[in-house]
């Protein structure tokens, strides 16, 4: 006696769930332009490497005998699966079943995937598509009451940002849980004019009230209400991409760089970038006028391993560039000044962004590179309402009580708090400077008036008299001065830069095995 009909019957429902909403429903997602949840999972990951876990859970429906007539599957996809060669949980939600409401799905399908990757320490991909959230209003009708809300597994979903890399893929339009399972990642993405997040859709906020009034074209309200355009530049996703293909790549980008969990190291890769290439280019960088800006990433191009830079966050907290590359092969945490927005100052976002930043890359234990042009937290009445010595104090904080190697090179300025949140300085200072270093408690250009009012007033020649004191100050305030006193380590020719860089790299990496 063999298991023939039971293996029929699997075999059955194997082809119900393949069909997911149904031929109809299917041919409506790809004619949005979007992906659907198969095809999502097949071009993510590595070449037949998914292993669905779950796969035909659902709702069952049976003639009078008890026979399966037809199988409406779960609205959510999980399973094993391996990206660059690594293993990963890899997850979609499938729009073409009731929009991804997670009340036509079984909760513990989600669950099951998040304890999945911190149970067994392997990173997590969301891709998310739909609201991903509880009941709607005809459901509450059903049940015949309401409940108060409760997400099943949340404290699965919080336990993973402690314990491996998070990456969310938004999709599509996301509200609720949806939105809020994207937020509670390490790295994620939006695809322009593809995905939205909201906390409720336009429809719900228009029901609410005037507070917001949706455009009488659907798509373009969720667009208007959240679309990438909004939130990669006010720091709830990080990144945005042109298409789901691009969001895939960033994402295995992402991941590259990555442990596998926290308490594994990340990989370092082959370099065939000389650690003693010596850019001419840097000699000329950083201009003489201290009010000129210039281009960071070029820096970053010429003193990291050529192509590494992977930068994440553009779009907000602008004054600092926030990157992962490489040294040497070795995978480093990348902070940046960037003099063309907001002459490097770091305000409320920025600061946001940076504590982010170096937070995740203490956690997976990656060392960080301060590459310095800071004139201090930005000032003015628009910067404190902003509440940003709060937001900067906790960057501050979050470098000071990061405990992975650090290395900082002051390009140009360094003033004030910010300028000291540069590095922990009660720590050994890693640190370079250029000649074109400029730093202290404050900008003296910005305080002569005042410090020498009564010379001033008292001077036949009150213009000439400043430019004497200016020209006495700024040998004062020469770099080798500070230098002479050991209150900055090593004055360094620019082109040394990356040579010098891939040491710190190498050693850091040396003191993080040892640890291990």
């Amino acid at each position: 006696m063999t298991w023939q009909r039971e293996l029929e019957e699997l075999r059955q429902r194997v082809a119900l769930a393949e069909q997911m909403g149904g031929a109809d429903k299917v041919a409506r997602q790809h004619g949005r332009g979007k992906m659907d949840a198969r095809a999502r999972l097949a071009a993510l990951v590595d070449d037949g490497s998914f292993r669905e876990i779950g796969k035909i859970a659902g709702k069952g429906s049976y003639d009078a005998d008890g026979n399966l007539e037809s199988l409406l599957p779960a609205p959510f996809l999980f399973g094993k699966a391996t990206i660059n060669g690594r293993p990963v949980v890899a997850t979609a939600d499938d729009f073409t079943i009731r929009g991804g409401a997670a009340d036509a799905g079984i909760s513990r399908k989600m669950v099951q995937a998040e304890k999945m990757a911190h149970e067994l320490k392997l990173p997590i991909v969301r891709m998310i598509d739909g609201t991903g959230g509880g009941g709607s209003v005809k459901t509450l009708e059903q049940i015949g009451a309401t409940y108060i809300p409760a997400v099943p597994g949340w404290s699965d979903v919080v336990k993973n940002l402690d314990t491996v890399p998070v990456v969310a893929l938004a999709l599509g339009p996301t509200a609720g849980l949806g939105a809020a399972r994207i937020v509670a990642s390490h790295y994620s993405i939006m695809v322009k004019g593809l995905s939205q997040i909201f906390a409720a859709g336009p429809a719900v906020v228009d029901g609410l009230g005037d507070s917001y009034k949706g455009s009488d074209d659907h798509q373009q309200a969720k667009e208007d209400l959240g679309g990438s355009g909004i939130h990669t530049r006010n720091g709830v996703v990080d990144d945005e991409v042109a298409s789901e293909a691009e969001a895939f790549a960033r994402a295995r980008h992402f991941l590259s760089f990555m442990p596998e969990h926290v308490g594994q190291l990340a990989r370092r890769t082959e370099c065939r970038d000389p650690i003693d290439r010596r850019e001419d280019a840097l000699l000329s960088l950083v201009p003489r006028e201290d009010k000129q800006v210039y281009s960071m990433r070029r820096c970053m191009e010429m003193v990291f391993d050529q192509g590494t830079v992977f930068e994440i966050g553009k779009m907000w907290g602008r004054a600092c560039i926030t990157a992962l590359a490489r040294l040497d092969g070795w995978p480093v945490a990348v902070l940046a000044s960037d003099p063309s927005y907001l002459g490097g100052s770091w305000d409320a976002k920025t600061s946001e962004k940076v504590e982010r930043f170096v937070k995740l890359a203490d956690r997976f234990r990656l060392p960080i590179v301060h590459l310095v042009d800071n004139p201090g937290f930005m000032i003015g009445r628009e910067a404190e309402m902003a509440g940003t010595i709060r937001y900067g104090v906790q960057a501050m904080n979050a470098v000071y009580k990061a405990t992975v190697p650090l290395a900082s090179v002051v390009l140009r300025r360094a003033y004030g708090i910010a300028g000291s949140a540069m590095s922990n300085a009660e720590t050994y200072q890693y640190r370079f400077c250029w000649p074109s270093g400029d730093w202290g408690s404050l900008p003296i250009a910005g305080g002569l008036e005042v410090a020498y009012k009564s010379d001033l007033e008292a001077a036949e020649d009150p213009e000439a008299e400043l430019a004497a004191i200016r020209e006495r100050l700024d040998k004062v305030t020469s770099p080798f001065r500070s230098a002479e006193r050991f209150n900055v380590e090593d004055i360094i020719d620019p082109r040394d830069t990356r040579p010098l860089l891939c040491e710190f790299a190498d050693l850091a990496w040396r003191r993080l095995r040892a640890e291990a």
